[in-house]
């Protein structure tokens, strides 16, 4: 095929999108766009998507301590919440999501919250679900555990029900993060121990996932998938083999953010979720920036070479205090095609309170996707129901 005919093809695809409505349902663009493949899709998604506020107590017992807390416990980055995962997609439409999770083999290994003790409260959560084996929903072990969903099979059964009733949605992309890390170097307290990634941390993901699926459901897009006859996975992303959005319409992709996951399973081969990794590896689809001013130039030019990059447009809560819209702008303009943001409303007590800001993230014109070409962005339509 001649580089002539490429750029005529482009050139057509984006003049028709360029013409598109959002408010015309009947504009004539879901053929061409229904043609992209799904790495030239830009979408908004969000940030430990499962989590709600904080215990206020433990919260205020945090801020007393911040000083002695380590990085990832901060109660400042800690001070927002989410909506169910149904209204962020519903409402808000969210396309990507991001779900702590923590290895329980054997049950009850969360069932307490031991830093309930250090504010006068009891430990034991009294929740049934968590006293079973599987993986559970999370942030921070006994400080940080308010959760719209306890276990990864409610979460994923959650997000299968809302797909099974939207079956032309654009494809959902799942960050899964593996967490192994606690508190028990804090300081002294009967802190619970988080597992540390194995096999059997990886081998149960993908358990979960064809637990709720099913096994090579055709609902799920997998490494092998888009590997198809090519030597490595990087391979196919390179000569651009994702599935056009016609072929990924109503379906879910995978990611895990651990790189034990990839493990024993060259190119993923077997697994039934991607793995982010670095460019020149075999297992690379997925990359992981998430500063996207940082490494601007670096984003444009992996999404330019085929990998699908994630990044993000706030984080710690600073842009929503601040009402700084910098990092924002620059996740659009690179290009990535996964922007996640813990403010796709403004907080809530923006209105009644000046340490907040109206802050929140959407695009220009509100679109539900964009289009990325070459790394450069270009103007969208809704291209989804």
């Amino acid at each position: 095929m001649s580089k002539n005919f490429l750029l005529i093809l482009l050139v057509t695809t984006l003049f028709l999108l360029l013409g598109c409505k959002k408010d015309d349902p009947a504009a004539k663009c879901t053929d061409s766009v229904n043609e992209l493949k799904i790495n030239q899709i830009q979408t908004i998604g969000s940030h430990n998507s499962y989590r709600t506020a904080t215990d206020t107590t433990i919260f205020n017992f945090l801020l007393s301590v911040q000083t002695i807390l380590p990085a990832n416990a901060q109660p400042k980055e800690m001070d927002y919440s989410h909506l169910p995962l149904a209204q962020q997609l519903d409402d808000y439409g969210m396309r990507s999501f991001e779900i702590d999770i923590f290895h329980d083999p054997s049950g009850g290994r969360f069932y307490n919250r031991t830093g309930n003790s250090l504010v006068g409260q009891p430990e034991a959560s009294n929740i049934p679900e968590l006293q079973n084996p599987g993986l559970k929903v999370l942030h921070i072990l006994d400080i940080d555990y308010n959760t719209h969903h306890y276990t990864f099979v409610d979460a994923l059964q959650t997000l299968k029900t809302w797909s099974d009733n939207h079956s032309n949605h654009l494809p959902l992309f799942i960050y899964i993060e593996p967490k192994t890390s606690d508190l028990t170097d804090v300081f002294v307290h009967h802190w619970t121990a988080a597992l540390p990634f194995s096999e059997a941390y990886a081998t149960a993901i993908d358990s979960e996932i064809n637990t709720v699926f099913g096994e090579n459901a055709e609902q799920v897009i997998t490494p092998d998938e888009l590997r198809g006859s090519y030597q490595t996975l990087e391979e196919a992303v390179l000569a651009n083999n994702w599935p056009t959005l016609e072929e990924a319409r109503g379906k879910i992709l995978f990611v895990v953010g651990h790189s034990g996951y990839k493990d024993n399973h060259p190119s993923l081969a077997g697994r039934v979720a991607f793995a982010f990794a670095a460019p020149g590896e075999p297992e690379c689809a997925f990359v992981l920036l998430n500063d996207p001013v940082a490494d601007q130039e670096k984003i444009k030019d992996y999404v330019s070479k085929g990998y699908i990059v994630r990044t993000r447009t706030d984080a710690g809560t600073i842009e929503a205090r601040s009402g700084d819209r910098t990092r924002m702008n620059a996740a659009f303009s690179s290009g990535a095609q996964l922007i996640s943001t813990d403010y796709y409303r403004s907080d809530p007590r923006a209105d009644t309170s000046a340490v907040w800001t109206d802050f929140s993230v959407a695009f220009p014109n509100g679109e539900l996707a964009r289009v990325t070409a070459g790394g450069a962005l270009e103007n969208g339509c809704l291209i989804e129901e």
